[in-house]
């Protein structure tokens, strides 16, 4: 899971980030419009509601060092559903190579659209 920062303002304006998930074995990347001030809790609302009903419940999760992961209540769930949080360093291609490429492709894409006005 990363967080992606900086996305182009739009019509509808309460979203801000992107909240990107890519899934392990199919490489399929869900990207989830998100505001800055998402919490720990929002974060785990997201992610039951809207990305579980299509993956099941996971059972590792590797994401980098952001607060919003590193709280006590994702150690809890974790806890509880028996999954496993694995941190690595952000922006190392060894880790995390797929993630950074498609981020690039999903930040390339935001440009062209707005240059454009499509």
């Amino acid at each position: 899971m990363y967080w992606e920062a900086g996305l182009p303002p739009g019509s509808d304006r309460r979203y801000n980030f992107c909240l990107v998930i890519i899934h392990r074995f199919s490489k399929t990347p869900i990207f989830l419009p998100c505001q800055k001030d998402e919490t720990a809790m929002d974060t785990a609302l997201i992610l039951w509601n809207r990305v579980v009903p299509r993956t099941g419940i996971f059972t590792n999760i590797i994401s980098d060092r952001d607060a919003r992961f590193t709280s006590a209540l994702w150690t809890n769930l974790h806890q509880l559903f028996g999954t496993k949080l694995s941190f690595y360093t952000s922006h190392h291609p060894q880790n995390d190579g797929l993630a950074e490429r498609i981020i690039q492709s999903l930040e390339d894409t935001g440009r062209r659209v707005c240059a454009y006005g499509l």
